[in-house]
C-alpha cells in the first residue's frame, strides 16, 4: 500500500504487541483501558483453536477480575474434576489433583479453575473489542528497526507499523526475539515426546479426569480431561523417545485404544492436535531498547502445573501499567527497566517451580497458585518499617483483599490507579496525592496490620511505612500523577 508519493504508508500506534496469544490480548485490554493507542497484529488467520493452557490460576483470576474477564471465565469454565486412575479397564479409585486449599477473606479465590486456553482467548478478545480494541489477523512481522524515537515494523501485508515501544508476545519460536538477536537458554525436561488433543469421545464420563497408567515399555501414559464448558476432552498421552507422532483421526483413536478400554470408534472426532517435547527455556533478556518480550517469547514451560500461561497473563500485567505511565509522559522511560528486573528472576523461579511438578518432586498446590509471588528487594518496593514480625505483609508483597467496613478492597483497587491503604491504628496524616491514587482509610486487619500502604495499578505493594513519611519522593521517582 503506497501514498501519492510512491513511499509505503504507515500505521501509527504507541505499542505495538505482536501475538494475539493470552499474554498479548491480556496487555492490549490493559493498555485499551488506561487509553494507549495499542496495534495488535497476529501472524495467523484466526485465534489458537487448542485447550493447551486450560489452568487459571488463583492470582490469574484476581487479574482477570481487574481487567473485567472474571465472570465470563467463570461461567466458561468449572474446579477441575478429581483424577480417577485405570488399570485393565477397571477404575481403581479416585485421587486429587491438586492439594486442598480454601478461600480466604484475603484470599477470595483458592484453586485453579478449567477454561480451554482457546475460550480465554475469545473471552480476553471479547473484552478488548468491548473497550475499543481489535486483532489484526494474517500480519507477520518480517523486520523492525530501532531508533531514539520508536521502532518502525514491516509487515508482511498492509502498512508498516510505527510505535514507541514493541512488545513481542509471539510465542516460544518468536520471530521478534529471532530478529533481535536474544538467545534462549534451556534444558529438555523430559525426552518423551507428548501427544495434546481436543477430542470427541463416547463412553467414558465427563465427572472425573481420567488416568491410564504405562502398560508396557512401549507405551507412556494417557489422560483423557473432560473440558470444561464444551462436550469435548482434552486427550493427553506419552511417547517413548524418538516417537513419530501420528496426529491423524486414527493415530490418535489408536493410541487410545490400544491405552484404554476405550474402541476406536468411541473417538468420533479430533478438533485439534498438537506434539511437542517438555522443555524449559529462558531468554537471556526481556528488553531490548524499545522492545519488550513477554510470554512464552520470554520462558517456555513444562505444562505440568499450569505455570506457562499464568506467568505469561502476569508479565502483560507487570508491563502494561508501566508502558501506560511512560506513555503517558508521567514516569520517566527508566520505569520500564524494571519489567525485566521483576519478570525475569519471577519467570525462572516458574520455570523451575514447573519442571519440579513435572518430574514429580513438588505436588500441585500452594506454590503454583502464584499468590505468594513477590517482588521484595526490587527498586519499586520500599519498605521503610523496622522490626516487623516474619510473617508481616511487606513492600513487594501482592495486596490482600478483605471486606473492611462493608467495602471490599479489590473493589477499592480495581482499575488502572494507584490505591493509597491508611490502616488502622492512629488516624495517618497523609500528604496531598495524585490524582492516580486514590486514597482509603480502612480499620485495623491483620492481612495488613497497621500502618500505611501504596498499592501498585497491578496490586502489589510499592511502598510501606508505619506514617506517610518518605512516601512522596517515592510517589515523584515512580512518576504517579
Amino acid at each position: 500500500m503506497s501514498g501519492p508519493t510512491g513511499r509505503a504508508e504507515t500505521q501509527v500506534a504507541d505499542v505495538v504487541i505482536v501475538g494475539a496469544g493470552p499474554t498479548g490480548l491480556t496487555l492490549a485490554v490493559d493498555l485499551a483501558r488506561r487509553g494507549v493507542d495499542a496495534l495488535l497484529v497476529e501472524r495467523s488467520l484466526g485465534l489458537f483453536p487448542g485447550s493447551r493452557g486450560k489452568g487459571i490460576q488463583p492470582r490469574t483470576r484476581e487479574v482477570f477480575e481487574d481487567l473485567g474477564v472474571l465472570d465470563a471465565i467463570h461461567s466458561a469454565g468449572s474446579p477441575y474434576p478429581p483424577g480417577l486412575i485405570w488399570r485393565d479397564g477397571i477404575p481403581t479409585g479416585e485421587h486429587q489433583m491438586f492439594d486442598p486449599a480454601r478461600a480466604s477473606e484475603d484470599s477470595p479465590y483458592a484453586e485453579p479453575w478449567m477454561v480451554p486456553q482457546w475460550r480465554t482467548q475469545e473471552i480476553l478478545l471479547a473484552r478488548l473489542a468491548e473497550i475499543g480494541g481489535r486483532v489484526d489477523f494474517g500480519r507477520e512481522v518480517l523486520a523492525l528497526t530501532q531508533d531514539e524515537q520508536g521502532v518502525t515494523v514491516e509487515f508482511n501485508n498492509g502498512p508498516r507499523g510505527r510505535a514507541r515501544y514493541v512488545v513481542a508476545a509471539d510465542g516460544g519460536r518468536s520471530t521478534v526475539r529471532r530478529l533481535l538477536g536474544i538467545t534462549m537458554a534451556g534444558q529438555t525436561v523430559d525426552p518423551m515426546p507428548l501427544l495434546v488433543a481436543d477430542a470427541s469421545i463416547t463412553g467414558i464420563d465427563r465427572e472425573h479426569w481420567h488416568f491410564f497408567p504405562p502398560r508396557g515399555s512401549e507405551d507412556g501414559f494417557l489422560s483423557i480431561c473432560p473440558l470444561a464448558g464444551t462436550a469435548e476432552f482434552q486427550v493427553v498421552a506419552q511417547f517413548t523417545e524418538g516417537t513419530h507422532v501420528d496426529l491423524s483421526l486414527d493415530g490418535i483413536s489408536e493410541v487410545i485404544s490400544r491405552r484404554s478400554h476405550l474402541l476406536r470408534d468411541n473417538v468420533t472426532e479430533v478438533r485439534w492436535a498438537s506434539d511437542f517435547q517438555p522443555r524449559a527455556a529462558l531468554a537471556q533478556r526481556f528488553r531490548a531498547g524499545r522492545v519488550f518480550l513477554a510470554g512464552d517469547a520470554a520462558h517456555v514451560h513444562s505444562p505440568a502445573g499450569a505455570q506457562g500461561l499464568n506467568t505469561s497473563v502476569q508479565d502483560a500485567y507487570n508491563l502494561g501499567w508501566k508502558l501506560g505511565a511512560v506513555l503517558k509522559d508521567a514516569a520517566p522511560d527508566s520505569l520500564l527497566d524494571t519489567y525485566e528486573e521483576e519478570r525475569l528472576p519471577n519467570a525462572a523461579d516458574m520455570l523451575g517451580l514447573s519442571t519440579q511438578v513435572h518430574r514429580g518432586e513438588v505436588r500441585r498446590g500452594a506454590a503454583t497458585q502464584q499468590l505468594t509471588l513477590d517482588y521484595r528487594g526490587r527498586s519499586l518496593s520500599t519498605e521503610t518499617r523496622e522490626n516487623l514480625p516474619k510473617d508481616a505483609l511487606r513492600a513487594g508483597d501482592r495486596a490482600p483483599d478483605g471486606i473492611l467496613d462493608g467495602a471490599r478492597l479489590f473493589d477499592a483497587f480495581r482499575g488502572p490507579h494507584w490505591t493509597l491503604l491508611s490502616v488502622g491504628g492512629e488516624e495517618a496524616v497523609l500528604p496531598p496525592l495524585p490524582d492516580a491514587v486514590h486514597t482509603f482509610r480502612v480499620p485495623c486487619y491483620s492481612a495488613y496490620g497497621t500502618g500505611v500502604f501504596l498499592v501498585r495499578p497491578d496490586g502489589y505493594v510499592g511502598w510501606a511505612g508505619r506514617t506517610a513519611a518518605g512516601l512522596m519522593p517515592y510517589v515523584k521517582r515512580v512518576g504517579v500523577r
